[in-house]
């Protein structure tokens, strides 16, 4: 399919992960990308594997400066963006006691008003039929040890699919989300956790997915692109979880 011929997108945290195999599918059908990740390295990498079609953007969306030039540095390359999958993010992970400032203020500055401001930033650019995407959590639906400020976080921005899809429909642009459940990423490797560790992690998860694996990102990818086609267009205000089911069965 060719679902997305002379149409741009916005991926934040494209790089790798969802974000990236988001990018790739867009590619596949046709579009362009444009997608941010926080290093010249990781970005210039995820370039190199999306080719020609794809241009990327140097930016944190934990920095309130980078996110207030990111409007400019998007026009750098085009005045539209069709769709916007508002994907920046990692996990930090702790009991209650061990949280302090700095792991409580580093994931709502990058979740929560990186995706507050990207969005702010980005609807000069989006005309009426656009549409944003906001990545949340299966951690917004079940309580997991370690995930109280992660869990929070997502929960604010599980709250703009609402509020935002609210403002944005008088502009003809659509607001939904895509809930993800556990899926084959980098969420943990800046938690500080060893590779081995991170392992056991995961295999301690495994048994409670009741497909007994781990999501692919390109199976986010494809909810993603579908929410962000015409093949949606009467879903407003929704959340779609792609989880395995983890969130309703026991």
């Amino acid at each position: 399919m060719q679902r997305f011929n002379n149409k741009t997108a916005l991926i934040t945290g494209g790089t790798n992960g969802m974000g990236l195999a988001t990018a790739q599918k867009m590619i596949e059908e046709g579009g362009r990308v444009i997608i941010t990740g926080r290093s010249k390295e990781t970005v210039n990498r995820a370039l190199e594997i999306l080719g020609e079609k794809a241009f990327g953007i140097v930016s944190d969306a934990g920095n309130m400066n980078d996110l207030m030039n990111l409007q400019q540095e998007i026009r750098k390359y085009t005045d539209q963006i069709d769709w916007f999958f508002a994907n920046a993010g990692y996990g930090r992970f702790a009991p209650v006691e061990h949280v302090d400032g700095s792991h409580f203020d580093e994931l709502f500055n990058m979740l929560v008003k990186g995706s507050f401001f990207t969005v702010q930033q980005v609807l000069p650019l989006m005309k009426s039929g656009s549409s944003v995407i906001f990545n949340t959590s299966v951690a917004t639906e079940i309580a997991m040890h370690n995930f109280s400020v992660y869990s929070a976080a997502k929960s604010a921005v599980q709250s703009f699919i609402k509020t935002f899809a609210v403002e944005l429909t008088e502009r003809g642009i659509r607001v939904n989300g895509v809930s993800p459940g556990h899926i084959k990423t980098n969420i943990f490797n800046n938690t500080g956790l060893t590779s081995e560790q991170i392992e056991s992690a995961i295999e301690d998860i495994i048994p409670t997915i009741p497909f007994k694996r781990q999501g692919e990102p390109s199976e986010i990818a494809s909810v993603v692109l579908f929410l962000a086609s015409e093949d949606a267009s009467y879903i407003h205000g929704a959340e779609v979880k792609v989880d395995a089911g983890i969130s309703v069965i026991r």
